[in-house]
């Protein structure tokens, strides 16, 4: 019995539209990381990039559940110099970079190689409601 090998037709990737009005983080950053590799296909293949291009919108409206979360998630980023080590919370990330947040989320949760690099590019992220996306027919995804 031979391996059945799915091809992967590019040109016939779906589109879909994901607000974050309200929506908590990580729920959201589970189902756009299921989706960008894939896994909500019949064809979803491990090792190959079977998954759909992501438009994120209102990611500055996202929360995190515990009253004390937004203080105590950091994120942090080396300069490569000795003492180079910045952190910032949760809070002023939200402030300052509300689609880095989100990126940052679903980046940990896709494959920490090639394949993963490749299938983080089709994650497209904006603060408020507006993106250049219009021309193709996106399907929208309600994350409750």
């Amino acid at each position: 019995m031979k391996t059945f090998i799915p091809k992967v037709d590019k040109s016939n990737r779906k589109w879909w539209v994901v607000d974050l009005q309200d929506v908590i983080l990580g729920r959201a950053a589970v189902k756009v990381a299921d989706i960008l590799r894939g896994k909500n296909k019949p064809i979803f293949t491990p090792h190959l990039d079977t998954g759909d291009h992501v438009v994120v919108v209102n990611a500055r409206n996202l929360r995190v559940t515990g009253k004390n979360k937004p203080v105590q998630m950091k994120y942090y980023r080396y300069s490569g110099y000795p003492g180079g080590l910045n952190e910032t919370t949760f809070e002023k990330m939200m402030q300052k970079r509300p689609e880095e947040v989100f990126r940052s989320a679903v980046r940990r949760m896709l494959p920490k190689n090639r394949l993963g690099r490749k299938m983080f590019k089709k994650l497209h992220v904006y603060a408020d409601a507006k993106h250049p996306h219009k021309a193709q027919k996106p399907e929208t995804l309600k994350i409750t």
